[in-house]
Order: structure tokens, then C-alpha cells, then sequence
């Protein structure tokens, strides 16, 4: 199963569809958000993709009770955990957090296959050694507004395979109405 992982899309919508259009043509079936997305109106033009999102708050809510409500009535297509989230594709485990060591801690636990955050707005790839002896995969795909960073990022992932591709988003084009 191809995912989509991003995170810190404040308010950036036309940005995140963007990641989320090239993720869905390259076979990803589901998005995994690592919060920071301020209102609902960043969500609407990734809904329409098709792609299922699964995301969690970040520091900045911006407008929780409209995403909440965008989530209750999306027909499964939004998925708004709260602080984190333990999900569950392609036979993976993953958690899923806004912070980068809430997302180190639980990398180390060897509870999961994946860990995904984001917050810094610095992308990262890693294996993490854990309690068990063996290795967590442990992504943040930087900043998809590409905000307080150098380009906007997102992450390319195969659970499958466990092969994970940091992305780096085509400059969008601003238009004057």
C-alpha cells in the first residue's frame, strides 16, 4: 500500500492538494496528515481527490470544531483523531503525532512499524533502534506549505516495502481574483 504522509500545511490548501494530486497518479490509497492544519477550508480541495485522510491536531488548531465537522460529515473520507493516532494499513502499524519526540519515544518502543510526525518543518527519514532489538521507521515530511523552510516537502511512502521518498512540492503559481 502506497501512502501519502504530510504535515504543517497552515492553511495552504491549493499546496496540499497539490501533494496529495501527485500521491494519488502514483498509486498512494490513503494520506496520512501530521497535523498543523489550521481550518477546514485547507482540506477541501484534497477531499475531492478521493483519497481517505487520516490527521491529528498540532500546536496551531486554528479551527478544530470545523474540521471535527468536516470529519462527521465526510462520509469516511476524514478521519480527525485529536493529539495522535495508532493506525493500522497494509498489515503496518503505525503511529501517527505531531511532535518529533512524542514520535521518537514511541519509535523506540518497538510497538510499531512506522512512526510519523512532523512540527519542525525539517524533513527527516530515519530508523530508530527500539526496546525489542530491532528498528522502527520514524518520517516527518517537513512542511508541505513550505513555511520557515527551504522548499515544501512531503513524504512518498510504500508499506509494502517500507520505502519511504522525501518529495519536494512544484512551486504553485499565485492567482489574482
Amino acid at each position: 500500500m502506497k501512502v501519502c504522509i504530510l504535515s504543517d500545511s497552515h492553511d495552504r490548501g491549493p499546496m496540499m492538494a497539490a501533494a496529495v494530486s501527485v500521491a494519488a497518479a502514483e498509486g498512494a490509497e490513503v494520506v496520512i496528515h501530521c497535523g498543523d492544519i489550521i481550518g477546514g477550508n485547507t482540506l477541501r480541495a484534497s477531499l475531492k481527490l478521493g483519497l481517505p485522510i487520516h490527521a491529528v491536531h498540532g500546536n496551531n488548531l486554528g479551527d478544530p470544531v470545523s474540521i471535527a465537522r468536516i470529519a462527521h460529515n465526510s462520509d469516511e473520507q476524514l478521519h480527525y483523531y485529536g493529539q495522535d493516532a495508532t493506525l493500522k494499513f497494509g498489515n503496518r502499524r503505525i503511529f501517527l503525532t505531531h511532535y518529533p519526540h512524542i514520535g521518537h519515544a514511541m519509535a523506540c518502543t518497538g510497538d510499531y512499524d512506522l512512526v510519523c510526525c512532523g512540527h519542525s518543518h525539517e524533513p527527516e527519514i530515519r530508523q530508530q533502534a527500539n526496546i525489542t532489538g530491532g528498528l522502527t521507521w520514524l518520517v516527518n515530511p517537513g512542511t508541505v506549505a513550505g513555511l520557515g523552510a527551504p522548499a515544501a516537502t512531503w513524504i512518498f511512502g510504500d508499506l509494502a516495502t517500507m520505502r519511504f521518498e522525501i518529495r519536494e512540492l512544484a512551486p504553485i503559481a499565485a492567482t489574482i481574483s
